[in-house]
């Protein structure tokens, strides 16, 4: 295998390790991406996503108390108590976990978004499979071997990575802390960055040392690497010396949580920013998420793996954002949590939830709209192992939004990197400038009734529009499968009926769901023999 080829082979899994305060840093060589934004102004604007590995039950971690009763029903052996939840105090319907109190502490100080049911259509429950669709933004049936950002990267980069670093760009423009390399990042040819899979290397990377090895091809191949990743040692230094000039100020990040720990990982992105290190994309990760069993404590739902696990996430964003403000860096910052999927709206009897479909999405920050966008999930009165939270906004539309609404590209770029147009939703305060409560923007719709309900053969709707506009009618079957979309046009304001031809439809469980461009709401409709 040739020098060059056997690079391309490896560069899949391969990033360059940098070791600060015990944790291993992955840096995702020149962004593109980040050349074009500084072209236009947005050069100091940094995103922090934040991967919630194994599918979060958000079910729990977003209580939608108007639906507590058929709640209690489905999962009465991990649902925590009603009275528990934390209250958004201007969404009385709506709950955080009780152990997330930081995050609601976020959203008090209106520097939270929260984005309602986000999945896809046709969701696929194989962790693997739905990690890379979100990593690569593709639809559930199309498998791509690139990410949503590399694809960017790539077009504007295509001799990548040759003569990077330079005196233009010094500094990597996106690090990734934790043992693998997103798909995210990957380009058509390669991978953004290089490897050494051993952090403690990375000291013989600064002592320009390689190391012994084995006297055979393989061998030889390796010291190739090496070669090629002292080469990158500018990114190594500049990455120190940013470490070495930040810091850390916040008091509220959790202690005693270990060198993996979301929040030690925070921690140093907080110092990096501080240290001046002009890095566009950090990504971090918690794990832990797949709770099939055991998610509460069997005496107290409240408590368990579960809450742990959102007290953590929820403690670290706080502190977080409380460190960037201290450091007076917080302006230019955007964190966004994502993970694979939601877990199932009935429990099962091991304690735990299975895999689902769409869940909450949190984007934070001084540049988000506060707010909730979308309503909370219907939960029908008798579910079954099936029943699933349907997606109520396309990963991808939230996407859209960080590129155009964040980091202002155009339409025309944000279509090329996603590979087709995907409205954005009013997260960010540019999108709706002047407004201060969200529900003013957002076009007011509503489902009146559906009925008869249980239905067989047909149903009848009504529905309410205050603004008029584009609006989708649209049914999911229990699995959150998109079944039938029974219209997609534009109405006048005033209130609506349509008829449902409900033929061929298999009896159980199913969901309605109108959409505006900025809003949905939804209906639970059970199907007869």
């Amino acid at each position: 295998m040739k020098r060059r080829s056997f690079l391309k082979a490896a560069s899949a899994t391969t990033v360059i390790p940098v070791a600060l305060n015990g944790m291993q840093l992955r840096s995702i060589n020149q962004s593109s991406l980040l050349k074009a934004l500084g072209k236009r102004g947005a050069s100091d604007k940094v995103l922090v996503i934040i991967q919630l590995n194994g599918g979060n039950d958000g079910l729990n971690t977003l209580l939608p108390l108007d639906q507590y009763s058929n709640l209690s029903k489905a999962r009465s052996n991990v649902l925590i108590p009603e009275s528990n939840a934390l209250k958004l105090n201007d969404h009385s319907e709506i709950g955080f976990h009780p152990k997330m109190s930081g995050i609601n502490n976020v959203y008090n100080k209106k520097k939270l978004n929260i984005i309602q049911s986000v999945g896809y259509p046709q969701p696929n429950f194989s962790h693997f499979r739905s990690t890379d669709i979100w990593m690569s933004a593709s639809d559930s049936n199309q498998v791509l071997t690139t990410g949503w950002m590399g694809r960017y990267l790539n077009g504007q980069y295509p001799n990548y990575p040759d003569n990077y670093p330079n005196s233009t760009y010094p500094d990597p423009l996106a690090i990734q802390i934790g043992p693998l390399v997103s798909l995210s990042f990957m380009g058509p040819n390669t991978s953004m960055g290089m490897a050494i899979t051993d952090p403690s290397k990375f000291y013989e990377l600064l002592d320009n040392s390689s190391g012994s090895v084995p006297s055979t091809p393989a061998g030889e191949e390796l010291a190739y690497i090496r070669m090629l990743a002292q080469q990158t040692n500018e990114y190594a230094d500049v990455i120190k010396a940013a470490a070495t000039l930040g810091s850390n100020k916040s008091t509220k990040y959790p202690v005693n949580t270990g060198r993996n720990s979301l929040s030690e990982q925070l921690k140093i992105v907080a110092q990096l920013i501080s240290g001046g290190l002009s890095t566009r994309v950090y990504m971090v990760s918690l794990g832990g998420f797949d709770t099939h069993s055991a998610q509460t404590d069997s005496t107290d739902t409240s408590m368990g793996t579960h809450a742990d696990l959102l007290e953590h996430l929820s403690a670290s964003i706080e502190a977080f954002q409380d460190d960037l403000e201290l450091l007076g860096v917080s302006e230019k910052v955007t964190g966004m949590t994502f993970s694979e999927f939601g877990r199932r709206i009935q429990s099962n009897a091991s304690g735990g939830t299975d895999h689902g479909a769409a869940a909450p999405m949190f984007v934070f920050g001084d540049a988000i709209q506060p707010g909730v966008i979308g309503n909370n999930p219907s939960v029908p009165s008798t579910t079954t192992v099936e029943d699933n939270v349907p997606m109520q906004f396309d990963f991808r539309r939230v996407y859209a939004s960080v590129l155009k609404d964040w980091f202002e590209l155009t339409d025309a770029e944000v279509k090329g990197i996603l590979g087709s147009d995907f409205n954005t939703l009013p997260i960010f305060k540019n999108n709706i400038s002047g407004i201060d409560d969200l529900a003013e923007f957002m076009t007011q719709i509503s489902l009146r009734n559906v009925y008869p309900n249980p239905a067989k053969e047909r149903a009848t709707v009504s529905f309410t529009t205050d603004g008029g506009g584009h609006l989708s009618l649209v049914l999911y079957d229990a699995m959150g499968n998109q079944v039938h979309t029974f219209f997609n046009k534009s109405f006048s304001v005033g209130t609506f009926e349509h008829e449902l031809d409900l033929h061929g439809l298999r009896p159980g469980n199913y969901i309605l769901q109108l959409h505006s461009d900025m809003k949905s709401c939804t209906q639970t409709l059970q199907i007869l023999n």
